[in-house]
């Protein structure tokens, strides 16, 4: 929910593995470059298996009680870690039951924006934990949401940030968070419109080249005037959206890209492209929404571990 200042916090989904720091450590920092409380939310699914055959399982009260004691302790070792890295940020906790992408977006419905832990994993991993959190919450969110990656990647100095652009509103709307963003870490912006050719390929390719370059700089302009301190630069690269989002991505701050777009990589985020960005990504990912879905009520976002 919002602070008793009305303020969205950066919400973030509490790994029980606290190893992981990444993501706590991204979010912390995160709400104190927006002078927001950060929410640390850790989600209790069902009693699952583990037990053999002839053990004595515990009674449901006594699993419940476990259960909300570990949790309670989660949050306590993350709070703990929150404050003392940023003392200046309100810190809240909500240990909560449920499945967590449900818990999670719920959550977000109130956030500025929310924040997912991840670490690569091998593809059947992939298909059967963070996909099942991620996806739907990033599917269904009002706010920006952020994967964190672990472990760390290397940043390249000068700082910068990628944005992809393909021409669309919600291309639009990631470009002005991606200047946001980059305007908050001191980082430039390389603005990349990806164009894919078609398999039976294009009579002009120059001119195809050439729409693309109109596109980008239409989507771009004017944006510099709110945030003069940001410096842009423009690219269009012929190639597969995930190749080249992530490798122009390798060193930097974080990757931007839309939920929704005209087909290309922004329009695909939960298809093979988008899932391809998030799994190969080295870097954070910001996924950007509609702008009008929390007008319409059509999905609230949530934060958890990518796992």
């Amino acid at each position: 929910m919002t602070s008793p200042q009305g303020r969205r916090p950066v919400v973030l989904g509490v790994d029980p593995d606290l190893t992981k720091r990444m993501a706590l450590a991204w979010a912390v920092d995160e709400a104190a470059r927006r002078r927001l409380p950060l929410r640390l939310v850790h989600a209790q699914g069902v009693p699952t298996g583990g037990y053999r055959s002839r053990e004595v399982r515990p009674s449901w009260e006594e699993w419940n009680q476990a259960l909300h004691a570990a949790g309670d302790q989660v949050l306590r070792k993350a709070a703990t870690f929150a404050e003392s890295r940023r003392p200046e940020v309100e810190v809240s906790t909500l240990l909560a039951e449920g499945d967590p992408a449900w818990v999670l977006r719920e959550e977000a419905e109130y956030a500025t924006a929310v924040v997912l832990g991840s670490w690569h994993l091998s593809t059947r991993q992939e298909l059967f934990t963070s996909a099942l959190v991620a996806l739907p919450v990033i599917a269904h969110s009002p706010c920006p949401v952020i994967v964190v990656p672990e472990p760390e990647h290397i940043t390249q100095h000068p700082l910068y940030m990628v944005v992809g652009v393909d021409g669309s509103a919600h291309s639009a709307t990631a470009v002005d968070f991606a200047f946001e963003e980059a305007a908050l870490h001191g980082a430039d912006l390389r603005a990349i419109y990806v164009w894919h050719p078609p398999l039976l390929g294009v009579l002009d390719e120059h001119a195809a080249l050439r729409e693309c370059r109109r596109v980008l700089s239409e989507t771009v302009a004017g944006r510099t005037a709110t945030h003069p301190e940001v410096e842009v630069h423009h690219e269009v690269v012929k190639g597969h959206p995930v190749e080249v989002l992530t490798e122009a991505a390798a060193h930097a701050v974080g990757l931007v890209v839309g939920t929704r777009g005209h087909g290309g990589f922004a329009g695909m985020l939960l298809g093979s492209v988008g899932q391809g960005v998030l799994h190969h990504a080295r870097c954070p990912v910001f996924t950007v929404p509609d702008p009008h879905m929390r007008d319409r009520g059509g999905g609230v976002a949530g934060t958890s571990s990518v796992q």
